[in-house]
C-alpha cells in the first residue's frame, strides 16, 4: 500500500466507508492494538525504540486516537487542527516523516485483518485517503514546528508543595525559554518512566522568571501522578513537550466571560485569567471554582486575591456537596446569552455545565472546553 500526498480530500462516500468499516471492527477493539503493534514492529523493527517498553497504556491511546479521528473525519477544519497539534506533539517521540508510511501500512493491514470479508478495495482506498490526509497534516505541522522550537525542554522541579492528601503543586523551570499562552496544556515525562508522557495544564500565564506551576492529583492506578505527588522533590529532572491547545480568552472580544473549573481544572482557568490580566483585558469574568473539599480550593484563594485588584473578576468557590448542585447554581446566576464560556475539569461536569449554558442561550461555538470532550453532547 502506497501513501502519497493528495489534495483531493475525502468525499462523502469515503467518509461513509471509513465510518462503516470502524463499526465492523469495533467488536475487536480490545485485540486491535496488540495486532497493530506486532505487525508494525515485525515489519519495521527500527520503530520500536520510539515507544515505551510497556505498551499497555499505548494500546488505549491508539484506540482513542483512532476513534476520535473517525469521529472528526467529516469535520475537515477541526480534523486539520487536531492532526496538526498531534503532529507537533509527536516530535517529542522522535517521529520522522519516514515513519508515517510504516504506520499507515500496518494500520490498514490491521483493519483488513479484523474486518475480514467486509474489507473491500473501495474501503481500502477510502482508508488510504483518510490516513494520508491525517499523516500529511501531522507531518507538515511537525516540519514547520521544527524550524522554530525544540522538540523537548529539559526542566527541574524548583518547588513541591502538598496541598492535600492526594494533591501537589509542582513548579518547574526549563533550561531554555518556554513560550506558551495561558490556557494551553503540556506533556510531561518523568525520569522514572521514560517515553511515557502525561498531559497537565500550567496554572499560570508566562512569568518573568520563566517558571511553570502544575497541579497534580494522585489517582488510583495512576503511576505517573502518584510519583509526581508522593516521590518527586525539588531538584528532580523532568522533560516537557511543546505547549498544545488553543484555549484562550480572546482579548479582542467585548463579550463577558463565564468560567467553570472543577478539581485540577482550575489550573488552565487560572492561567486564562492571568493571561487576561497580561493582555489588559477589561471584560467581566465570572468564575465558578468547584471542588470536593476546601483543601482543593487553594487556587481559588489566589484568584480571590486577584479579584480584589481587578474589578472585572468575580470568583465563587463551590463545594460539590453543597445544597445547590452546580448546574442549578449556574442556572440561577444566569442567564448567559451574551457570554463566552470556558469549562475545564471532569468530563461529566463539563457536559452538565455546557448543557445549562447552552439552554441559557450560549451557542455551542462559544463554549470552550477541554479538547477530549465531544461538543455534540452539549445539546442533549
Amino acid at each position: 500500500m502506497s501513501f502519497r500526498t493528495t489534495d483531493a480530500g475525502l468525499s462523502d462516500r469515503d467518509i461513509a466507508l471509513v465510518k462503516a468499516s470502524v463499526a465492523v471492527v469495533e467488536p475487536h477493539v480490545a485485540d486491535l492494538p496488540r495486532y497493530f503493534y506486532d505487525k508494525l514492529f515485525r515489519r519495521y523493527p527500527g520503530v520500536r525504540e520510539l515507544f515505551p517498553p510497556n505498551l499497555d497504556v499505548q494500546h488505549d491511546k491508539l484506540v482513542r486516537a483512532l476513534l476520535l479521528i473517525v469521529d472528526l473525519v467529516d469535520d475537515p477544519a477541526y480534523l486539520a487542527r487536531f492532526c496538526a497539534d498531534l503532529g507537533r506533539d509527536h516530535r517529542k517521540f522522535g517521529t520522522l516523516s519516514a515513519h508515517y508510511p510504516a504506520v499507515g501500512e500496518s494500520l490498514l493491514a490491521t483493519l483488513e485483518h479484523f474486518a475480514g470479508p467486509a474489507w473491500t478495495p473501495d474501503i481500502a482506498a477510502a482508508w488510504t485517503r483518510a490516513y494520508t490526509t491525517v499523516a500529511d497534516a501531522m507531518d507538515q505541522a511537525a516540519t514547520a514546528d521544527a524550524e522554530v522550537r525544540p522538540a523537548v525542554w529539559e526542566a527541574r522541579i524548583v518547588r513541591h508543595v502538598r496541598r492535600g492528601p492526594d494533591l501537589a503543586e509542582i513548579t518547574v523551570r526549563t533550561d531554555q525559554p518556554y513560550r506558551f499562552t495561558g490556557g494551553q496544556f503540556v506533556s510531561l515525562e518523568t525520569p522514572w518512566f521514560p517515553k511515557i508522557w502525561r498531559y497537565y495544564s500550567p496554572a499560570n500565564a508566562a512569568r518573568p522568571d520563566g517558571t511553570l506551576t502544575f497541579y497534580v492529583r494522585a489517582v488510583p492506578g495512576g503511576v505517573i501522578s502518584n510519583l509526581l505527588v508522593f516521590r518527586a522533590e525539588v531538584g528532580d529532572a523532568l522533560r516537557l513537550g511543546r505547549p498544545l491547545g488553543d484555549l484562550a480568552i480572546d482579548p479582542a472580544s467585548t463579550r463577558d466571560v463565564v468560567c467553570v473549573a472543577g478539581g485540577t481544572g482550575i489550573a488552565p482557568i487560572r492561567a486564562l485569567i492571568e493571561q487576561a490580566v497580561l493582555d489588559g483585558a477589561e471584560r467581566r469574568v465570572e468564575l465558578f471554582a468547584v471542588a470536593r473539599t476546601g483543601d482543593a480550593l487553594h487556587a481559588a484563594e489566589d484568584l480571590l486575591r486577584l479579584s480584589e485588584r481587578h474589578h472585572w473578576l468575580s470568583v465563587r468557590a463551590v463545594l460539590t456537596d453543597a445544597d445547590r448542585p452546580l448546574p442549578e447554581l449556574l442556572a440561577q446566576c444566569g442567564p448567559w446569552p451574551r457570554h463566552d464560556a470556558y469549562l475545564c475539569g471532569p468530563g461529566p461536569m463539563i457536559i452538565d455545565s455546557a448543557r445549562v449554558l447552552h439552554r441559557g442561550g450560549v451557542p455551542v461555538e462559544r463554549i470552550h472546553h477541554d479538547p477530549f470532550v465531544r461538543p455534540d453532547l452539549f445539546q442533549a
